[in-house]
């Protein structure tokens, strides 16, 4: 977990009301970050074995099996979705569906952080889970705006020497704009 993520992470969950979801959770480590303090949080993820890693390390926070386009949750009850580093394995085709899914569970002025890795927009690469695809912060905010959000915060940065990724990494937080369907 990299100090600059770790920081960026904080202020958006510090910043955030309500119920925080970790979109794509793997083993529950950022989900466990966004539950300090006593925050209400839930991961979500279509791996049964990231989940069972997560549950066995964190039986105190709430863990789910679902995707993306079926969000175990109500309709504008969630306060904030983290997708850091995992909307990248969606299809891009498939992501305008994920957003709005993203927006149907989100609070009107309820925010998204996505994490991503900068290039070719759509282009896929290798990577240790599956197939991921870069992006770059205008097409996603494009599609942002499109799924019923407003762009507040992007970020883009290269990596230092030694860390774990060489890729660019992008981050975005997005409001759920409080009139769009």
């Amino acid at each position: 977990m990299d100090p600059r993520d770790c920081g960026l992470i904080a202020r958006w969950r510090d910043g955030t009301p309500g119920l925080l979801l970790d979109a794509g959770c793997g083993p529950g480590h950022w989900t466990r970050f966004l539950g300090e303090g006593g925050r209400e949080v839930v991961g979500v993820d279509i791996s049964a074995e990231f989940l069972r890693f997560a549950r066995q390390d964190h039986p105190e926070l709430r863990f789910e099996l679902a995707s993306f386009s079926a969000l175990p949750v109500e309709d504008r009850s969630v306060g904030g979705i983290l997708a850091w580093y995992s909307l990248i394995h969606a299809d891009p085709v498939d992501v305008p569906a994920v957003l709005a899914e993203f927006a149907r569970v989100l609070a009107p002025g309820g925010s998204l952080l996505l994490g991503f890795f900068v290039g070719e927009p759509r282009e896929p690469f290798a990577h240790a889970v599956t197939t991921a695809y870069f992006w770059l912060a205008e097409v996603l905010s494009e599609l942002l705006t499109d799924a019923g959000f407003e762009v507040t915060f992007t970020e883009q940065r290269e990596r230092r020497p030694g860390e774990m990724s060489v890729r660019p990494h992008g981050a975005l937080i997005a409001r759920r704009v409080p009139w769009a369907r």
